[in-house]
């Protein structure tokens, strides 16, 4: 008799877990790659940066605790505008190389994971399916901390004990903690993955003496390379902010918890019943009740809060981590403390809750499918808008200078759309380096260029035309 390719309900919900989070996966490259998402808020400056090869020196220095976004995605952009000399091929390669991390991470992953039916791949698509939408299109290194998190959890726990598996443990470990500040969370989080195994276990003991290394590197460079005085105070301001609970209020986050809430409410009313198909009757009615919110209630965008969840992914990762390895532990034996009810709820996810977890896991999906249809149609309309009056010869003197143009000039359902401190970069690229006006928004307090710095490089030998980098640079000086 041959083995049945799928043996239970807890299989299917695997299944379906892996499918989907290498859907999201692949699609991200091309959702950023068709809707140019790499130039959506901060990342029209960084675009703009690559373009004129100053990535380094317009912002990068003063946050050299995320060299690793800038080795592994901008730098290579730069590099590549020097060698083609096509600026706009060069942002291309950054978005690239910046949305495709997710599917690497998962690569990775599935290439290091030893446990049973690889567990940890597994909770790394569903982090990456349930999480990564959450801040899709704006440019968070925490992006990349999320994917760069599972390989190296997998590594840590399942490289060999030579002395290449603790160099690769001590460099995807570097790797991760050079990403964002937040991502030291993460780096902690590993290292406490490993302590069900015991406090003397070889594998728990390789990955704190890395990270301890890590921390003292980190410190180093920060002492090295501290950020300009300007930045300086922003950072400090973004950092007592980064779990500001408030954050939980997007209307994303609601949506979610909503929909959540609503199934498991109708599947426990359900339950007697219909106890076999409670899950999907309930799955149905939230559903309905989802369409006509979308159709007829909802006038929200997912925009800029998208910047603001990526507290999500610092707080939400650790615990997926933390139940895939010790999902993973279980299975493998390798637990030396005792975790009384691990073997009830494992037990329980197998016999009872995979059809429900399969249902409910599809209905958060479909709420990120929706909210992220709306927000790269908006986006795409938006872009639409920049460029037209990029090109146009409208004009308010009042900004600074006679070549420059207010955003408020765009209808304010699109404006939603609109990230202050980087419309002019986004207008000089969506007007393919060429425009004819600077697009502002007068309420930007914030500027990216001092003077000097704008104007060392409009002297200098670049691919992007002169006439751009002198808006660029006048503009500048007009604030700093």
């Amino acid at each position: 008799m041959s083995r049945p390719a799928i043996r239970s309900d807890s299989d299917v919900l695997r299944i379906l877990v892996i499918g989907v989070g290498l859907c999201w996966s692949i699609g991200f490259v091309a959702l950023a790659l068709w809707y140019r998402l790499e130039l959506y808020a901060d990342g029209a400056m960084f675009s703009y940066a690559v373009a004129v090869q100053d990535v380094w020196a317009f912002h990068w220095h003063n946050i050299s605790g995320r060299l690793s976004v800038f080795l592994l995605s901008l730098l290579p952009a730069e590099i590549y505008v020097w060698l083609s000399g096509n600026p706009g091929a060069g942002i291309i390669v950054y978005g690239v190389l910046f949305y495709a991390a997710p599917l690497a991470g998962l690569i990775g992953t599935f290439a290091a994971d030893r446990s049973r039916d690889r567990i940890i791949f597994v909770y790394a698509c569903c982090s990456t399916a349930l999480l990564c939408p959450l801040v899709f299109g704006f440019p968070t290194e925490m992006w990349i901390a999320h994917a760069v998190f599972w390989p190296t959890l997998a590594v840590c726990h399942y490289a060999k004990q030579t002395v290449v598996g603790t160099a690769l443990v001590f460099v995807m470990m570097l790797i991760l903690a050079f990403t964002h500040e937040g991502a030291l969370v993460l780096a902690f989080a590993i290292v406490a993955t490993l302590v069900p195994r015991g406090w003397r276990d070889a594998s728990f003991l390789r990955a704190a003496a890395a990270l301890a290394v890590v921390l003292v590197l980190s410190i180093a460079v920060k002492i090295v390379l501290p950020p300009d005085e300007y930045y300086a105070g922003v950072l400090l301001r973004a950092a007592r902010h980064f779990f500001d609970l408030a954050i939980f209020q997007a209307s994303i986050v609601l949506l979610l918890l909503a929909t959540l809430a609503g199934y498991v409410v109708i599947f426990l009313m359900l339950s007697r019943p219909a106890r076999r198909r409670a899950h999907l009757y309930a799955a149905v009615i939230v559903i309905a009740v989802l369409a006509v919110y979308w159709l007829w209630l909802d006038h929200t965008i997912h925009a800029s809060s998208r910047y603001y969840l990526r507290t999500a992914l610092v707080i939400v990762t650790p615990v997926l981590g933390a139940l895939a390895t010790l999902g993973a532990d279980h299975e493998g034996g390798r637990r030396a403390l005792p975790l009384p009810g691990l073997q009830w709820a494992m037990t329980a996810l197998r016999n009872r809750a995979a059809q429900p977890l399969a249902a409910a896991f599809m209905l958060l999906t479909l709420v990120h499918v929706v909210e992220t249809g709306k927000f790269v149609a908006a986006w795409a309309d938006y872009r639409t808008v920049v460029a037209a009056l990029a090109a146009s010869d409208q004009s308010d003197p009042a900004l600074g200078n006679p070549r420059f143009v207010s955003s408020e000039r765009i209808d304010s359902s699109l404006n939603r759309l609109s990230w202050f401190s980087t419309t002019p970069y986004l207008s000089v690229i969506v007007a393919n380096f060429l425009p004819k006006r600077l697009v502002i928004d007068p309420a930007g307090n914030y500027f990216w260029l001092s003077c000097t710095t704008a104007t060392v490089n409009e002297e200098a030998a670049r691919a992007v035309s002169a006439t751009a980098r002198s808006l660029v640079r006048i503009y500048s000086c007009v604030h700093r």
